[in-house]
This record gives structure tokens, sequence and C-alpha cells, in this order.
């Protein structure tokens, strides 16, 4: 039996393929940028033309050597059917993307979610490995979330499931793109924390956000804002403060809602490591409602990084086993 998978992770802007062993580990990868909008068939050609690179690269056959390619995509997929139902960022709505891709490439196919796939991908070989009940969230350009139960993708029994970002924290609060207003991705990502720097900093002229960004408040970004907090200055630790116990809130919901064993937290923000998750594990210790039960959930920085999609999707036929 071949040694390998192959893992797709697609996203808006770009389309990442790698060769994976039997230890989940990437051997070769490849890559190409989305460039949106364009239809269908275009995007499942260049999928399936990086898997034939990754063959060619390596010397292999992908009909006799490549036990499956798993694909992890936006939108909501049924993974039994391979049809991603929706995919609003693409514009693309029943999209047979399992079927036309085994036509394409000649082998098994496994399509998923992407925020499930990366998630599935922490559980088999990152920060939620050795577990059975995992929650992984990515703070990113909205809130990705992926939930293991048992060992298996949580997906909910119309495949959009695990839209956590879409928790409201604060009723008639910040409007969101879904249509409610207050989720809690409008407040917990970096793009939150750096617009309320910006408007903050426009009554604040003591602050030393202005030096480092050197007068424009354009160039604030959340790395500037966690300088400035380390730098003493009260305004920026004032915003991280907010910011990470508004993380801290969803959370907890989280963790009051799954009781998971480990909840990995990703993202670009999730860098700032400790500086990030101390205050966070702090609120969700007051808070959280098994506090004081002697089994607690354990909060982590995710392992993978931008390696989980691909490490995830080509792990996805290991749910048949």
């Amino acid at each position: 039996m071949s040694k390998y998978t192959i893992g797709v992770d697609l996203s808006g802007t770009t389309i990442s393929a790698g060769l994976v062993n039997e230890e989940n580990k990437i051997v070769h990868k490849v890559g190409c940028d989305t460039n949106l909008p364009r239809p269908e068939h275009e995007i499942e050609q260049e999928i399936a033309n990086l898997c034939l690179q990754l063959c060619h690269d390596k010397g292999l056959d992908i009909k006799t050597d490549i036990r499956w390619v798993g694909v992890g995509t936006p939108g909501s997929v049924d993974m039994q059917t391979g049809v991603v139902e929706f995919n609003e960022n693409f514009g693309y709505h029943n999209w047979q993307l399992k079927q036309h891709l085994e036509e394409l490439l000649g082998c098994k196919i496994y399509i998923e979610n992407d925020a499930n796939a990366a998630a599935y991908g922490e559980y088999i070989d990152g920060a939620a490995k050795g577990t059975k009940y995992a929650v992984v969230i990515t703070l990113g350009t909205g809130i990705g979330a992926g939930i293991i139960i048992d060992g298996k993708i949580f997906a909910g029994f119309n495949h959009a499931g695990a839209e956590l970002g879409h928790i409201v924290i604060e009723k008639d609060g910040r409007p969101c793109m879904c249509g409610r207003k207050g989720c809690w991705e409008k407040y917990a990502l970096s793009r939150a924390l750096t617009e309320d720097a910006r408007e903050a900093m426009k009554s604040r002229t003591d602050t030393v956000l202005w030096k480092l960004c050197e007068g424009d408040l354009n160039k604030v970004n959340t790395k500037m804002v966690f300088d400035a907090m380390h730098m003493g200055d009260s305004l920026a630790s004032e915003l991280v403060k907010t910011f990470q116990e508004y993380i801290a809130c969803g959370l907890t919901s989280v963790i009051n809602i799954f009781q998971p064993e480990v909840l990995c937290v990703g993202g670009g923000v999730s860098q700032q490591g400790e500086a990030l998750l101390t205050p966070i594990r702090a609120y969700v210790d007051r808070e959280e409602y098994a506090r004081d039960s002697q089994r607690r959930t354990r909060i982590v920085t995710a392992k993978l990084h931008n390696d989980a999609g691909i490490v995830g999707a080509a792990g996805l036929g290991k749910q048949d086993e």
C-alpha cells in the first residue's frame, strides 16, 4: 500500500498542496494563486495540476502511488458526496468538486470544509494530538472553527456546523456580514483590535502608538499594539486587555458547550503566544462552568499554523479506517 496522501488547502488567495507521508509530515509542497473570480472548472484544473506536479517532482504516479487526495475548501461541504453546497467567497453553489477531481486525477478524493480540515490537522499531528475531543479556533480574516468529537469531525446535519464566530457576545452590537449584530468575530479578530486602536488614538496624543506608526493611522497593526503594550503604553494596554477579554468571552462559551480536552487557538494573532493566552486563561478560569472540576480544558496555541489545512486534508481518509 502506498505511504503517501496529498492534502490541498484552498483559500481565496492561494491554493497550497502537500505530499504527506504516513507520519502525517509534509515532504513536499507546491502552490499557486487562486486568482478569483473565475469559473469552477479552472480552480479544479489548478488543484489537479498541483497534485500532478507533486507526483512528478517525486517520481510518483498519482493513480498507483497516492492513497487519496483530500481538499479543504471554504463553504458548506457534504463530505459524503463531496459536494460544496455553497461557497459564498467564491460564488459557487452545488459545486461537484469530488466528482470532477476524480475524473481529472483518477484517484480517490475527499472534500471537507477548510476550517474542519485544519482542525483535523491539529488533531492528527498538532496541538490536539492524542485527544478524542478538541476544538480549534483560528483567528484570521474571520473566526474559523473546527470541532472534533470522539475522533470525528463534527459538521452538523446540514454540513454548516461549527460557525462559532457567529455566537453573539454583545446583543445589538457591531453589525456582522452574516446579518446578525454583536457576533464574536466582530470583536475578537486582529482587524477589530487595529480598528479600535485607530479610533482611540484620535483622542489620545500621548500614546507611543503615534511614534510606532510614524504618525500614519493606516500603518497601525496588531503587532504594533502589542509592542506598545510591552513598552508600558497605557492605551495599548487597555486595548489589548479588552481584546483578550472578547476572545476569552467567546472561548468560555465554546468550552461550556463542548468541554473539549484541548482548545487550540491559531491564526496570526496566536503568534503572540503566552502574552495573548495567559490573561485569556485567567478569564476562563473565573468564568467557565466546570471551573471546579478536576479535569479542565487546556487552552494552547495551535502548532501547525499554515500547514494545518494541508495535513488535515491529507488525513481525511483516516476517518473511514
